[in-house]
C-alpha cells in the first residue's frame, strides 16, 4: 500500500529548530492535500499544518502560527515542515498524511485522510 514517509524528527532544546520531511513520491501531485498531524502522550491527535499541492494554499493550527512553516517541492513530491522556536509542548509523534483531491481548510481535518505515515518523534526539552 502506498503511504507517505516521514523523516527528520529528533531531540532538541526549547527555542531550537527542526525540519520534518514527508516523502509522498507514491502519489500524484495533482490537487493533493498533505497534512502534518501530531499526537502527544495521553492526548488526541491534532492537525498542525497542511498544504494543497495545486495552488500552494497553506493552513496552520493557531498553536503553531508564526513558528511553523509548511512548504512543498512538487518536483520531488516532498513536503516539509520547518519548525522554529520549538517549545516543550510541541513534543509529540508527528505524522504526515496524504489525500488526493483534497482542497481548502478541510486539509487540517484528520478524518479527511486515508493515507498515513508511521510517524516521527519530536522531543523538545526545556
Amino acid at each position: 500500500e502506498v503511504q507517505p514517509v516521514e523523516s527528520g524528527g529528533g531531540l532538541v532544546q526549547a527555542g531550537e529548530s527542526l525540519r520534518l520531511s514527508c516523502d509522498a513520491s507514491g502519489f500524484t501531485f495533482d490537487r493533493i492535500g498533505i497534512g502534518w498531524f501530531r499526537q502527544a502522550p495521553g492526548k488526541e491527535r491534532e492537525g498542525v499544518s497542511c498544504i494543497i499541492s495545486n495552488d500552494g494554499s497553506t493552513y496552520y493550527a493557531d498553536s503553531v502560527k508564526g513558528r511553523f512553516t509548511i512548504s512543498s517541492d512538487n518536483a520531488k513530491r516532498t513536503v516539509y515542515l520547518q519548525m522554529d522556536s520549538l517549545k516543550p509542548e510541541d513534543t509529540a509523534v508527528y505524522y504526515c498524511a496524504a489525500e488526493p483531491r483534497l482542497y481548502g481548510s478541510r486539509c487540517l481535518g484528520q478524518w479527511e485522510y486515508d493515507y498515513w505515515g508511521q510517524g516521527t518523534q519530536v522531543t523538545v526539552s526545556s
